[in-house]
C-alpha cells in the first residue's frame, strides 16, 4: 500500500514537472503575451493539445449540462471564450507548420488532425449544447441582445447546423468519419506539394546556359548552389523568387520550359508525392459531406455562408470579367508572337515564352525593365513605406522589438500603437523562403483580439512571404509583384490588428471568405501611387529617390499584361468552382477534368492557369475551396473603395480613411459585410470600376 501511494505521488510530481517545463502550460511572460518561440519544442505540442482538448471538453460539458435556463452569457459567451489552452497551442503549431515545419511536426500533424476533428465533432454534435443554442436562437428577438451578441448567436446556430447538429445519429456518425478522413487527406495534399517543391533542384554547370539572366539572379543562384554543397555552380528551384526571373530573362528557351514545367507539374508525376488520387478522395469526401447536409454540391454548401451565396452568382461574376480578359489576352498573345516572328526562328508562342517576351514588349512600349526597378525596392524600404501608409491613413506607429523571441532568425517583430499611444497589437514579419515553408504569402493570427472583464486584449498577427532573399553583396531587392504582395498581406495584418470586437469568434479576419480579401486588396491600390512611392522607392546604395520618369513609366504601364494576369487568375477560379460543383465524383481523372474545365471557358494554349490541380493548395489544402473567386469578388469591392479616396483628390483623405477603419477594419464579423461596406461607401459596388482599373473596359 505504501509503495503504491509513493508511486502515485511520484507520478503526480513528474506530471506536474512536465507541465511546468512546457511553455504552453504557463502564462507567456513577456508583456505582450507573445509565445516564447525560443523555448517551444516539438515534444511540448502533444501534451498541450491533449490537455487543451481535455479542458475544453470539461467546459463544454459544463455548458451543455447546466441546470439553469440558457442565456447568452451562460451558453454562447462561455462557448466562445472556451478552449483557451487549445487555441494557444493550435495557433502556434499551425502557424509554424505552415512556415517552419520539420519531420517531427509533420508526424504531430498527422497524429493530432483526426483527434482535433473528433473533438470538434464532439462539440458540434452535442445534442444538449445545440438544444440550448437553438432555444436562444428561436427566442433571439426577445433577449435584448446587442447587435454583436445577436450576430454571434446567429453565427453559432448556423455553424452548428452546417456542422451536422440537426442530423440523425447514423448521419452524425457518417459525418464524423468523413471529417476525420478529409482532414488527413487535406494534410497529405499540402505535404506532397511541399515535398515536390523541395525535391526539384536545377543545377547548371555552364555559365553560357545563364545567358540573359541579370547578375543579381546569377549571384543568388550561385549562393544557393554553394549552400547546397555545389560551389562553382548555379542552383534554381520552383520557389517563385528563383524561377520567375528565369522565365523573364533567360535566353535559354529550353531552360525556361524546364523550369515552368517543373513548377506546373508538381505533385503530378505518378510518384509518392502525386496528388491525383488525393484530389479524388478530397472531392469525394467533400461532396458526400455537402449532400449529407442537404446540399446538391460542395459549392452550394460552402457558398451558402458567403456574400456570393450561390454558384450561379459566382459564375456570373467570373464570366463578366473573363470575356474581356481573354479577349485582351489574345491581343497580347498576338503582340508577343510578332516579337517572336521578328527573330525569324519560326517559333510559336508557348507558355514558357510569355514572361520572356512580355518583358521585352514592356521595354519596347514603355522603355521600362522590371529588373531596373529592383534597386529601388529594397525590402526594408518597401516595408517602411507600408508602415508609413498605415500611419498616414490610420495614425499607426511601428516600433521594432529586438528582444522578442522568434522561431527563425529571418523573423522580425514590431509593436503597433495607435495615434494616442495605446497598444494596437504585435506584428511578426517572415519574408524569405526556407525548406520548411510552403509556397505563397499569407497572414495568420497568433492570438485573437477580444474584450473581457474590462480588458481589451490586443491581437498578435504575422505576415509570411517567400520574397527574393538577400545575397552576400545585396539586400533583398523586390520585383513589382513582391512589392504588391507585401502591401496585400499587410492589408490582412491591418484588418487583424485594428479590430475592436468583444468576442473572439467575431473579431478581426473571422469574416466571410469573399469579404476577407477587401482589406488586403485595397492596400495594393496605393503601392504605385507616386505620393506613396516617394516614401519607399529609394536606391538601396545611394538612397536616391526613384526618378520621376521611372515612376511615370510605371503609371503608364499600369494595365500592361492584364489580359494574361486576369486570364490565369480567372481560369483557376473556374477550375475551383467546377471541382466543387461536381455531383458525381466516381473515379474521375484529374488531368482530364482540368482540361475539360479550361477548354469549356476557352482558355488559350499560350497561358497556363495560375494553379493547376495537383498543387492548388488554396482549395485542396487551405480554406479557399469554392472560394478562389474571392480575389475577383473582393477586387470589385476594392476598386470601388479606392475610388472613395480618389474622388476627394486626396489618397490619404482622413475622413474616408476613418470611415473605412470604423465600418470595415474594426468591425470584424459583427454585422453583415455588405451592410458594413454600404455604410462606408453609401452604395453596393459594381464591376465597372474593376474593369476600368484593369484596362479591360
Amino acid at each position: 500500500m505504501k509503495k503504491t501511494l509513493l508511486t502515485l505521488m511520484i507520478g503526480l510530481l513528474l506530471m506536474g514537472c512536465a507541465k511546468t517545463d512546457n511553455p504552453f502550460f504557463e502564462a507567456y511572460k513577456n508583456k505582450y503575451g507573445a509565445p516564447p518561440f525560443d523555448k517551444i519544442k516539438n515534444e511540448h505540442y502533444m501534451p498541450a493539445f491533449k490537455e487543451g482538448i481535455k479542458q475544453q471538453t470539461a467546459e463544454v460539458d459544463s455548458i451543455a449540462n447546466c441546470t439553469e435556463a440558457p442565456t447568452f452569457e451562460n451558453t454562447i459567451a462561455k462557448l466562445d471564450f472556451s478552449g483557451v489552452l487549445l487555441k494557444k497551442v493550435s495557433s502556434v503549431f499551425f502557424n509554424l507548420y505552415g512556415c517552419n515545419t520539420n519531420e517531427g511536426m509533420e508526424k504531430i500533424a498527422t497524429e493530432i488532425t483526426p483527434i482535433l476533428s473528433e473533438h470538434n465533432d464532439n462539440i458540434n454534435l452535442n445534442e444538449k449544447l445545440f438544444a440550448r443554442i437553438k432555444t436562444l436562437y428561436d427566442n433571439r428577438a426577445k433577449l435584448g441582445l446587442t447587435e454583436e451578441q445577436t450576430r454571434l448567436l446567429e453565427k453559432y446556430h448556423r455553424n452548428f447546423i452546417r456542422s451536422g447538429a440537426a442530423l440523425n445519429p447514423a448521419q452524425k456518425e457518417k459525418l464524423r468519419a468523413i471529417n476525420k478522413e478529409l482532414g488527413l487527406a487535406q494534410l497529405a495534399f499540402g505535404k506532397n506539394v511541399l515535398d515536390e517543391t523541395n525535391a526539384f533542384k536545377k543545377v547548371i554547370d555552364k555559365e553560357s546556359d545563364l545567358a540573359g539572366l541579370p547578375e543579381s539572379v546569377r549571384q543568388a543562384a550561385a549562393e544557393s548552389a554553394k549552400e547546397a554543397g555545389k560551389p562553382g555552380k548555379w542552383l534554381f528551384t520552383t520557389h517563385k523568387a528563383s524561377f520567375i526571373p528565369v522565365l523573364q530573362y533567360s535566353d535559354n528557351r529550353e531552360l525556361r520550359k524546364e523550369m515552368l514545367m517543373a513548377y506546373t507539374t508538381r505533385a503530378n508525376h505518378d510518384n509518392k508525392n502525386d496528388n491525383k488520387a488525393t484530389i479524388n478522395k478530397i472531392m469525394k469526401l467533400r461532396t458526400q459531406k455537402a449532400q449529407l447536409l442537404g446540399f446538391a454540391t460542395s459549392a452550394d454548401f460552402i457558398l451558402d455562408d458567403t456574400m456570393a451565396k450561390t454558384p450561379k452568382a459566382v459564375y456570373a461574376l467570373l464570366n463578366t470579367v473573363w470575356t474581356p480578359a481573354v479577349a485582351k489576352a489574345k491581343e497580347e498573345a498576338a503582340e508577343l508572337q510578332k516579337l517572336m516572328d521578328a527573330q525569324g526562328k519560326g517559333e510559336k508562342l508557348e507558355p514558357w515564352d510569355w514572361w520572356y517576351y512580355s518583358e521585352r514588349l514592356r521595354k519596347a512600349k514603355y522603355n521600362l525593365e522590371e529588373e531596373a526597378l529592383r534597386p529601388y525596392f529594397k525590402l526594408e524600404n518597401v516595408r517602411q513605406g507600408v508602415f508609413g501608409l498605415a500611419s498616414k491613413l490610420y495614425g499607426l506607429k511601428f516600433k521594432k522589438l529586438s528582444d522578442m523571441p522568434v522561431y527563425d532568425p529571418d523573423v522580425e517583430v514590431f509593436e503597433v500603437s495607435d495615434a494616442d499611444g495605446s497598444l494596437i497589437g504585435i506584428l511578426y514579419t517572415d519574408y524569405f523562403p526556407r525548406a520548411g515553408k510552403r509556397a505563397g504569402a499569407w497572414m495568420n493570427n497568433i492570438t485573437d483580439q477580444y474584450k473581457k472583464d474590462g480588458v481589451n486584449h490586443r491581437p498578435i498577427v504575422c505576415n509570411v512571404g517567400n520574397f527574393t532573399k538577400p545575397t552576400s553583396t545585396k539586400p533583398s531587392l523586390l520585383n513589382m509583384d513582391e512589392v504588391e504582395t507585401m502591401f496585400h498581406e499587410f492589408g490582412h495584418a491591418i484588418h487583424g490588428l485594428l479590430t475592436q470586437c468583444t468576442y473572439p469568434g467575431l473579431s478581426g479576419t473571422n469574416v466571410s471568405r469573399d469579404f476577407v480579401e477587401l482589406p488586403s486588396q485595397v492596400m495594393e491600390n496605393w503601392c504605385w501611387e507616386p505620393e506613396v512611392m516617394k516614401t519607399y522607392a529609394k536606391h538601396y546604395k545611394t538612397g536616391a529617390l526613384m526618378p520621376k520618369e521611372l515612376m511615370d513609366k510605371i503609371q503608364l504601364a499600369g494595365t500592361f499584361n492584364q489580359g494574361f494576369i486576369n486570364t490565369e487568375l480567372l481560369a483557376a477560379s473556374f477550375l475551383d468552382m467546377d471541382y466543387h460543383s461536381m455531383k458525381d465524383t466516381a473515379n474521375f481523372d484529374v488531368n482530364s477534368f482540368e482540361k475539360a474545365s479550361l477548354d469549356k471557358i476557352g482558355m488559350i494554349p499560350q497561358i497556363i492557369t495560375r494553379y493547376r490541380s495537383s498543387y492548388f493548395n488554396h482549395i485542396f489544402s487551405g480554406e479557399y475551396c469554392a472560394g478562389y473567386y474571392s480575389y475577383t469578388w473582393a477586387a470589385v469591392l476594392d476598386a470601388d473603395a479606392f475610388q472613395a479616396f480618389k474622388e476627394t483628390g486626396d489618397i490619404y483623405n482622413q475622413k474616408v480613411a476613418t470611415a473605412f477603419r470604423k465600418n470595415v477594419l474594426e468591425k470584424g464579423d459583427t454585422e453583415d459585410p455588405m451592410q458594413s461596406y454600404i455604410k462606408f461607401r453609401g452604395a453596393a459596388p459594381k464591376p465597372d470600376a474593376l474593369l476600368k482599373k484593369r484596362g479591360l473596359k
